[in-house]
């Protein structure tokens, strides 16, 4: 039995300007008008014209398939579909089934005539033609308001979206908590066990730099404007288990072993005694560095820490080179803001004499550039200076912290009495990054300059086999 029907859409956009009431009130005046019996609606309220897979739609086409429909009363063509492929399809199917179309904004046209055919093909290029702008005018907001740092999607865990800005809420504290647990080198499950947070969800936040104040954007990450949860070192910290096909040892200083040759994070193997030996993961494949025993690296690491503890005259050393840099940076002649505002007021100038018509634009779009490209890069020259000088007064402030806290610590006992998990945490804070050398072992300590630490301090010997064990200290066989 045919009927007529009449086909409502509106989108987000649409909302307003074509409620979807006002259709219908249309459309149900127009088939009074023509004597077109009774309607039957059928809504697609909040979806978009870009393709045909909406609910209401796809009831049309089945009922339209089963030659039940003998008129179809819409707004205006472009309800149907913005996109042209879609309203091609839609005519030659209305033409097969023999449905005949009003439109209360276009009227009837004849879709079997060449005028009708044209004015058709017209309006689906239109209608393609505006949802095409209207998704280059979103992509280029989302893009701006991402360069400006404003976070566009759901609030992350730990933020709530207040005014339009990320505000930290109850859960941050849990969010810092599952970041240091992380770096302590507890598994996702763990984690999920300890404070009561899904997988899924610890390890997205394990993973995204939202946390360290970033917002993202078609895959890239900018800064932004909300405030950060963790820092750059925390978050480097609880990435360390993510090397793709490896899985973090372990040992206490899984992830914190370099070699000092090429550069590599070493990896723990286990001689026959299921002992762990730290080795380049390159060795055999252009590096010569032999592996270390575990034990005599913690030892190294030990003896770093009680150094810097006891050593009073190495700690104003270590707070004089973290201030040269300071001292030494001053007085180089004209600030990079000096030079800038300088060059501004050039623009200025260039400006006055393009309006003044004393030079073309083509001089002026060249000289322009010029500029802005020198502008560009003293701000990032700027910007780099002051990301330094923050990051030295970090260190500084860093360091004084470190030894105020190592010198109210007995480092071993503290060492001998803790846990394995005490122990992670500990070298997790405090502990920054273990290089090894044929000749010796270098610790850096968190906020402190390196340590070399020669071999035999910690029972290892130089003259050692590919893979080695401490000398002298290990059980006998």
């Amino acid at each position: 039995m045919s009927q007529t029907l009449a086909y409502v859409r509106v989108s987000t956009e649409d909302q307003v300007e074509f409620s979807p009431d006002a259709q219908v009130k249309r459309c149900r005046d127009l088939a009074r008008l023509r004597d077109l019996g009774p309607v039957t609606v059928l809504r697609d309220e909040g979806w978009s014209g870009k393709n045909l897979d909406r609910p209401a739609m796809r009831q049309l086409l089945a009922l339209i398939e089963s030659n039940e429909v003998e008129h179809l009363l819409i707004w205006c063509w472009d309800r149907l579909s913005r996109d042209q492929g879609d309203f091609s399809r839609l005519v030659k199917l209305f033409q097969e089934r023999g449905v005949t179309v009003h439109s209360v904004n276009e009227g009837d046209l004849n879709l079997a005539s060449a005028s009708g055919k044209m004015q058709i093909g017209v309006t689906g290029v239109f209608a393609q033609y505006f949802r095409d702008q209207i998704v280059e005018n979103t992509k280029m907001g989302q893009r701006q308001a991402a360069e400006r740092g404003r976070w566009q999607n759901h609030p992350p865990t730990g933020y709530d979206m207040v005014n339009g800005q990320l505000q930290p809420n109850e859960m941050a504290p849990v969010v810092q908590r599952i970041f240091a647990l992380r770096a302590s080198g507890l598994s996702y499950l763990s984690i999920e066990n300890e404070v009561g947070v899904k997988y899924s969800t610890v390890r997205s936040i394990c993973l995204s730099r939202a946390y360290l104040g970033e917002v993202k954007y078609s895959g890239e990450w900018y800064p932004g404007i909300h405030s950060p949860l963790v820092n750059e070192s925390q978050f480097n910290m609880a990435q360390r288990g993510h090397t793709p096909g490896q899985r973090r040892s372990k040992d206490l200083l899984s992830g914190k072993v370099r070699c000092g040759l090429c550069g590599r994070v070493e990896g723990v193997h286990y001689n026959n005694r299921n002992q762990p030996i730290y080795r380049c993961r390159h060795r055999g494949q252009g590096c010569v560095q032999s592996g270390r025993a575990a034990s005599g690296l913690q030892r190294a690491v030990l003896l770093g820490m009680r150094v810097l503890k006891s050593d009073e005259s190495l700690q104003v050393a270590i707070r004089h080179q973290l201030t040269a840099h300071r001292r030494t940076r001053a007085h180089r002649g004209p600030s990079v803001g000096s030079v800038i505002a300088s060059l501004v007021k050039k623009q200025r100038k260039l400006l006055d004499l393009y309006y003044g018509d004393q030079i073309d634009a083509e001089t002026f779009d060249t000289e322009n550039r010029r500029l802005m490209t020198q502008i560009k890069t003293l701000q990032s020259e700027e910007a780099e200076i002051a990301r330094e000088q923050r990051d030295r007064e970090d260190a500084v402030d860093k360091f004084d912290q470190v030894a105020e806290l190592l010198a109210g610590m007995d480092v071993d006992r503290i060492w001998n009495e803790a846990t394995l998990t005490e122990r992670r945490t500990l070298v997790e804070d405090l502990v920054d990054c273990v290089r090894v050398y044929p000749d010796r072992i270098m610790v850096e300590v968190a906020g402190a300059p390196p340590f070399n630490v020669a071999l035999d301090e910690v029972g290892l010997t130089q003259g050692c086999k590919p893979v080695v064990s401490e000398a002298r200290r290990e059980p006998p066989r």
